[in-house]
């Protein structure tokens, strides 16, 4: 089942997420005494996680139970303006009480292969995973990029192709540089997966995402497809400009998809 929450803009968009965000983690520790979050990089989820750090949001979240990982890193280093730990960190995690040892980021200034593979034994002692075991996330944040890319899996990768690794590292030719990204078959055992998509400049990606049948040519975000765990497109109307008539549930693709519309 997917949703589409389309929303009046930025600010509305990272508003609905930050209170699903503290919705799940106060259910979450209640029935498991912590909260697993996967975040994301790139200028969208900036506001959310700015708005979770204000003390309308950051009161409210149990952050002694909170753990973070990430979705995909820059292979730059921690203080590099392109980092993904960078940016959480300076909007969110130096302004709320999460102990240090609950942060868990990907090393982007190590060589690319041995960052990857830490990564994964690291998730894998997280987790108590064995043999083929997968990580199950209790929240995944995702972006969209304009060529439909997602996390740091773009059209033609064959980090797509991955089925048994956790983590791999990806060199992107369309910015001729490493990346380091969880792999589809993580992303799709998650529990929750929120996708945040602002801008008009993503509305032809959304639209071909949702609306796209052709199997052969599935761009990488419409690869994300939680096995058992629930998938919402939180977008501002900007990039949900090309969609058909949202506001009355357009978006629906087939039976097995029902679109909720806000």
């Amino acid at each position: 089942m997917a949703e589409i929450v389309v929303c009046r803009d930025l600010e509305d968009l990272s508003r609905r997420a930050a209170a699903e965000f503290v919705r799940l983690a106060l259910e979450s520790v209640r029935s498991r005494d912590r909260f697993t979050v996967a975040l994301s990089g790139g200028a969208t989820p900036r506001a959310l996680y700015s708005l979770l750090a204000t003390a309308e949001f950051r009161e409210k979240i149990p952050w002694p139970q909170i753990h973070l990982f990430w979705g995909d890193e820059r292979c730059v280093p921690p203080n590099h303006r392109d980092s993904n730990y960078g940016l959480a960190y300076e909007t969110l995690i130096s302004r709320v009480p999460i102990p240090k040892e609950n942060v868990y980021r990907m090393k982007g200034g190590e060589d690319p292969q041995i960052a990857a593979f830490d990564y994964e034994q690291a998730l894998r002692q997280f987790f108590g995973l064995s043999g083929r075991g997968l990580p199950r996330f209790d929240l995944i944040f995702l972006g969209l990029g304009e060529d439909g890319h997602t996390a740091s899996l773009f059209p033609g990768s064959e980090v797509l192709q991955e089925k048994r690794r956790l983590v791999c590292a990806a060199y992107v030719k369309r910015f001729k540089s490493n990346r380091l990204t969880l792999t589809l078959p993580v992303l799709n055992n998650a529990a929750n997966i929120f996708f945040l998509v602002a801008g008009e400049r993503k509305a032809s990606a959304l639209r071909e995402i949702l609306y796209g049948k052709d199997a052969r040519r599935l761009l990488p975000a419409q690869r994300v497809r939680p096995m058992k765990g629930r998938l919402v497109w939180f977008v501002d109307a900007a990039a949900g400009s090309l969609l058909v008539n949202p506001s009355s549930g357009g978006v629906d693709r087939d039976p097995k998809e029902k679109a909720s519309m806000s």
